[in-house]
């Protein structure tokens, strides 16, 4: 398995419901940038990859008086398996004794900032209390995802019976390390149509292909391309924080792109991609060539079909511009939220503190039916009613009713009428394969993509990734499986690049998820789709719990706490 998440049985999952520490409260944002504005850029032919092409590591520290050097502790004050915080006078570093060697790394995870000695440490690596990450702890390296950046490791010595750190002033106080990566010796001249790899959709799955492309020494051209108007951006936080602007939530800022020959073209739609000739055409008409192709589109939210579909001020979360209007408009105001899913009732708690009221609309009898079953929904629900939010479940949306235009009522199908001045619909989503359908690129029935365990498609030379895939599942005995994690998108990305550049590398890493509301952070690591049973044990009313979902011959498990 990938990382350090110890390789379960074959039938396991685990999710985690847990109360986040005070520090959670405080996430950074990711590094800022700005959308570049669509353009077109080419260097003629597409050339072959050099995978020995790769630039020289810089040495840790550019000299001795940009470092510092302290006593920690004592070699005995630390036991095999044990961490811990220790100060530097610049910053604070994460102190690891292993098969009784020391190592000292960033002690914050570049991802949201969790401080990692709250983590695991187990077989080498340390993993993220919050989100999963996995660091190697001889190196730094980020080995399993969520993220996009390393941890600095700083010299440890032993003299006299004390452990002694030397350390980067700078790095103390930046606290992650993007890995070596090759530049494009082949930069783009003028408008040519032809690239070395293309990768068509700038969410995680894009953006770690060709961050991994570039980190494993290729040095050709490599052109990304997407529907957005933003560079890739932190997509899960737009039903979490629907107030953060697009440059709080981009993944990497402008100047990273261009410093390492990363062509994003936004705004732009593929419409037609023709396997046989190795091009794609976008709808304004350009056409571009390809060696390499990445298809990670992503998927299409579901829309109401009821009566008023069209009224002003009814939203899917789709951009951060969605995300912004919702919140100005329900300021003060009545929001609707149609769907009790993960985004529905992540905007349901974000928007208690903004809006007058907050109703929720679900088919289901209780929210999160079908992915946590009904005891555990319950139990969320009641959390979501202490904090004002009113039900409506067990129906669906017959009429949404305007006055002059503009949204004012949502009529149910029980008959109920219910004000609202804004409407939020999270009813699912639907790969967006559509462009796909002439091309000779497998669908399964569902229109997604169906890939092998090298992110492979039926067509050489051809790979998907993320949302709009189905992949086989090792430890569930290779099941085909459609798992839209963030975190998932950023491995199946990975191993994309990795065999793009022959390295045959297979998909492994174990899913994992995670939501926060109301202070409770909900976290899902595994496969428990069809569950049969639900065995609690703690005290679910108060959020401190350990779930285990049974299924004919399968189990897997939930934990939770709460304050």
């Amino acid at each position: 398995m990938g990382g350090c998440f110890s390789k379960p049985k074959p039938v396991e999952l685990k999710i985690e419901v847990v109360l986040p520490e005070k520090e959670r409260g405080k996430e950074e944002l990711s590094a800022s940038g700005k959308g570049s504005p669509r353009a077109y850029q080419g260097n003629g032919t597409a050339r072959h990859f050099h995978t020995e092409e790769r630039l020289p590591a810089p040495h840790p520290y550019a000299g001795t008086q940009d470092c510092v050097e302290a006593a920690v502790c004592h070699v005995k004050d630390l036991e095999n398996g044990q961490m811990r915080e220790v100060e530097l006078g610049w910053g604070k570093v994460l102190l690891v004794k292993e098969n009784g060697e020391f190592h000292a790394l960033g002690h914050k995870c570049p991802h949201y900032g969790a401080p990692l000695v709250k983590g695991v440490l187990s077989r080498g690596r340390v993993r993220c209390p919050w989100h999963g990450a996995c660091f190697n702890i001889s190196t730094g390296d980020l080995e399993d995802f969520p993220g996009l950046d390393s941890l600095h490791k700083f010299q440890v010595k032993i003299e006299k019976e004390k452990v002694y750190v030397w350390a980067s002033k700078q790095a103390l106080q930046l606290q992650r390390r993007t890995k070596v990566m090759a530049k494009c010796i082949s930069p783009s001249a003028g408008h040519s149509g032809s690239t070395n790899v293309l990768i068509v959709g700038a969410g995680a799955a894009g953006l770690v292909c060709a961050e991994t492309l570039r980190q494993e020494g290729f040095s050709d051209r490599i052109v990304l391309c997407t529907l957005d108007r933003h560079l890739p951006y932190d997509r899960p936080k737009l039903s979490k924080s629907l107030d953060a602007q697009p440059e709080q939530l981009a993944l990497r800022p402008k100047e990273f792109f261009r410093a390492y020959g990363i062509e994003v073209l936004t705004e732009a739609q593929v419409v037609t991609v023709d396997v046989r000739n190795k091009k794609v055409v976008f709808k304004d008409g350009f056409k571009l060539e390809y060696n390499k192709l990445l298809l990670a589109p992503g998927s299409s939210p579901k829309t109401l079909s009821c009566k008023g579909k069209e009224v002003e001020n009814v939203f899917t979360i789709r951009t951060p511009e969605d995300a912004n209007r919702v919140v100005r408009l329900a300021r003060g105001r009545n929001a609707v939220v149609v769907g009790a899913g993960f985004l529905g009732m992540e905007v349901a708690a974000y928007l208690t503190e903004k809006a007058h009221s907050v109703s929720v609309v679900e088919l289901e009898e209780t929210p999160f039916r079908r992915f946590l079953g009904e005891r555990v929904g319950r139990a969320l629900m009641k959390m979501f009613e202490n904090n004002r939010v009113k039900f409506y479940m067990q129906t669906e949306v017959s009429e949404l009713r305007a006055q002059e235009g503009k949204l004012k009522e949502v009529v149910l199908k029980s008959s109920k009428v219910v004000r609202a001045d804004v409407c939020v619909v999270g009813i699912g989503a639907v790969p967006a394969t559509g462009f796909l359908r002439q091309s000779g690129i497998s669908l399964d029935s569902r229109g997604f993509i169906p890939v092998n365990k090298m992110m492979q498609t039926n067509i050489p030379g051809v790979f998907a990734a993320g949302d709009a895939v189905t992949f086989p599942l090792a430890w569930r005995n290779n099941r085909k499986v459609n798992i839209p994690h963030w975190q998932m998108a950023h491995a199946q990305g990975r191993v994309a690049a990795q065999n793009m550049l022959a390295q045959e590398a297979e998909i492994s890493t174990v899913p994992y998820l995670w939501t926060a509301m109301f202070g409770k952070s909900l976290r899902y690591a595994g496969y428990g789709e069809g569950f049969d049973d639900v065995i609690i044990q703690g005290d679910l009313e108060e959020l401190k719990f350990v779930a285990f979902y049974t299924k004919t011959g399968d189990m897997s498990w939930l934990t939770g706490k709460g304050s």
